[in-house]
């Protein structure tokens, strides 16, 4: 009887034991998923963060993501920053207004999830044709005024200025040309200027942009004056066409032309890469001066993986890292701060040029269309 009694007791214990192990299943896991949560800190590809949730980790989906500001191994940073803070992103790259008709063409069976780059006519666009979807980053509140879309559906990472550049073994400040009308107007520079034939590069299309701009009218065809189209047409004409596979800092190395359009982002990676030294021409009338944005691509299916994508990649601390890597000019102040004291000195010599965009974005595909039909030789 004693024996049966003492074999009750111990079979009690060894039950009650369990049990209490698995009522502290939580309190134990909570210990290991901080661990777990540290090393996703550590770059761990498939998380971010220190998570969410009782699991205390969170699963990020690989993204693609489309952009136009993936040249000179930008694409490449971007990959290995977003692999280190645990995302894993596909770059899709091509010129901005390509970029914008195959976002345009893909809407009701969207591919992408995240677009950045581009600028405020491509954007305008986009939002138009519904491509995008609103969301207000974290850090949207830091950017500078006017510079977010004011309904929400894209938010301002990088300032960059549109410049005509010269190669400074052929030129100098005096002899280099002191506009774009400079260079179709003087003798100086006939056929020695790349023209922005190629109208698919958002950088052609701003130059177009500026140079119309003086000659809006309303009764004009496609809202420019005919004075404003004979101006263009005298651009192409005294110029040489862009030649695909070609670059313009290869070229001005060679020899081969000796002024053409930079763009401030790119300007000292590729002047460091070809062995180039470039002079830029700040007309009196300004620049074009555009941001590039980041956003949410309408009908993405990783919505959540997304919104802690753009988080993270318009940070201050992310853009600042971008900025001294490439010398960019963000337009959060802090991120703006660790820019290279060289590009603060060029923005600080350049004026923007007053733009219409939204005027801009409403004629810009036509233009084009114009350009390549009746104008470009």
């Amino acid at each position: 009887m004693m024996k049966a009694l003492v074999l009750l007791v111990l079979t009690c214990l060894v039950i009650t034991a369990c049990g209490g192990g698995n009522n502290n299943s939580g309190n134990s896991n909570s210990g290991s998923g901080s661990e777990t949560n540290s090393g996703s800190n550590g770059g761990n590809e498939n998380t971010a963060g220190s998570g969410s949730g009782d699991s205390g980790e969170v699963k990020n989906e690989k993204l693609i993501v489309y952009t136009n500001a993936n040249s000179d191994g930008r694409g490449e940073w971007w990959i290995e920053q977003a692999k280190q803070a645990g995302f894993e992103i596909e770059i899709v790259g091509a010129g901005g207004a390509d970029l914008t008709n195959r976002l345009i063409a893909e809407k009701n069976n969207p591919i992408a999830d995240v677009v950045f780059g581009l600028n405020n006519i491509f954007y305008e666009n986009l939002k138009k044709e519904g491509v995008l979807a609103q969301y207000v980053p974290s850090w949207a509140s830091q950017v500078g005024e006017n510079l977010n879309d004011p309904e929400g559906y894209y938010h301002g990472l990088v300032k960059q200025a549109i410049m005509i550049g010269y190669n400074e073994a052929e030129y100098t400040p005096e002899t280099a040309p002191k506009s774009w009308q400079d260079l179709y107007t003087n003798e100086a520079f006939k056929g020695k200027y790349e023209a922005p034939t190629n109208l698919g590069r958002a950088t052609s299309r701003l130059v177009v942009a500026g140079i119309l701009m003086p000659y809006m009218d309303e009764n004009g065809d496609l809202g420019i004056s005919e004075e404003g189209w004979n101006e263009l047409k005298k651009l192409f004409d005294n110029g040489q066409p862009m030649v695909e596979g070609e670059d313009l800092y290869a070229n001005m190395a060679a020899g081969k032309i000796g002024i053409g359009t930079v763009v401030s982002g790119e300007k000292f990676k590729r002047e460091q890469e070809y062995g180039v030294k470039i002079g830029v021409v700040g007309p009196e009338g300004g620049v074009p001066m555009v941001v590039e944005h980041i956003a949410v691509v309408n009908g993405t299916k990783k919505q959540d993986t997304v919104e802690r994508f753009i988080d993270w990649f318009g940070s201050a601390e992310i853009q600042g890292k971008f900025a001294a890597e490439f010398s960019a000019m963000p337009v959060i102040p802090e991120a703006a701060d660790q820019a290279p004291a060289h590009i603060k000195e060029l923005f600080g010599s350049m004026k923007a040029q007053p733009l219409d965009w939204s005027f801009i974005a409403e004629h810009i595909d036509l233009w084009a269309e114009k350009i390549e039909l009746q104008i470009i030789n």
